[in-house]
């Protein structure tokens, strides 16, 4: 695999990783996403969804990284340049020395993918109104880790394929199928209709707590955002569910909820 060296930082074939802290390319036309490190790199080869364009190296990183490499496709350059040019085109220090950029393609928004599922994945992770990278990236982490089979979103989360979000999903958000577009309550709906039983997740004292809640057969976890939780509508159109905590606390992260949830129902299955 041929290796194309960079000398400059303003060279044009670098655009992609221009200013990575004040940029985010996974909304408009051709839409594109920058993975970061070693990990990620090695999910999108070996098991991402997702096209990549380029990969960019810091010369250091090229023989400690020799085999991942053979994994790269003859098609795709990859780019090395000295340290200081690196982190001179991302704008702060790249100490991992690793970077792609992918191609994100058509995303289906939860409706239509629920249409193509046929009988449909067993678990699903529902997420309205999460506005955090962070707590995506863990929630897809914790889907992933869990045997969730999709994630859902509405249209008011940010992109899981967003650089912090991948990084913090530890690049499960590259292969765990998910659809991401339209309203909170479309989506449940949508779930709905498609035989699940939708689970939301609330504090609220009048929600069932989840260890006597019954198992069904397809079921959709559904999260809100941190604050605010989920709206009156939304519960309103599931089955309200809470998670026991001891007197005077009722409330952990989001990504926490939605970890306890689906260990419950993993731990239920196994």
């Amino acid at each position: 695999m041929p290796l194309i060296p960079v000398s400059h930082s303003d060279d044009p074939r670098l655009e992609a990783y221009v200013s990575l802290r004040e940029k985010d390319l996974t909304s408009g036309h051709v839409a594109r996403f920058i993975i970061e490190g070693k990990v990620t790199l090695e999910t999108a080869l070996t098991r991402g969804r997702f096209a990549l364009e380029s990969v960019f190296l810091a010369e250091g990183r090229v023989e400690p990284l020799a085999d991942l490499l053979a994994e790269v496709p003859e098609e795709i350059p990859v780019y090395v340049a000295p340290q200081t040019v690196m982190d001179a085109v991302a704008g702060f220090p790249m100490h991992r020395g690793v970077l792609a950029c992918g191609l994100k393609g058509e995303i289906t928004a939860p409706e239509a993918f629920l249409a193509t599922q046929g009988a449909g994945p067993a678990t699903l992770l529902l997420m309205s109104d999460l506005s955090n990278h962070d707590n995506v990236g863990a929630c897809f982490r914790n889907a992933a880790a869990f045997g969730a089979d999709a994630v859902l979103m509405d249209a008011q989360c940010c992109d899981p394929l967003y650089r912090k979000a991948i990084r913090v999903s530890s690049g499960s958000s590259l292969w765990l199928p998910y659809a991401h577009g339209g309203t909170g309550l479309d989506m449940v709906n949508a779930a709905k209709a498609a035989g699940y039983e939708v689970w939301a997740m609330t504090p609220r004292s009048e929600a069932t707590p989840i260890t006597q809640m019954d198992m069904p057969d397809r079921l959709a976890i559904l999260l809100g955002a941190e604050g605010p939780g989920l709206t009156d509508e939304l519960i309103a159109a599931s089955m309200p569910v809470r998670i026991p905590m001891s007197d005077g606390f009722d409330s952990v992260n989001v990504a926490t909820a939605g970890a306890i949830a689906m260990a419950h129902i993993f731990g239920a299955k196994a």
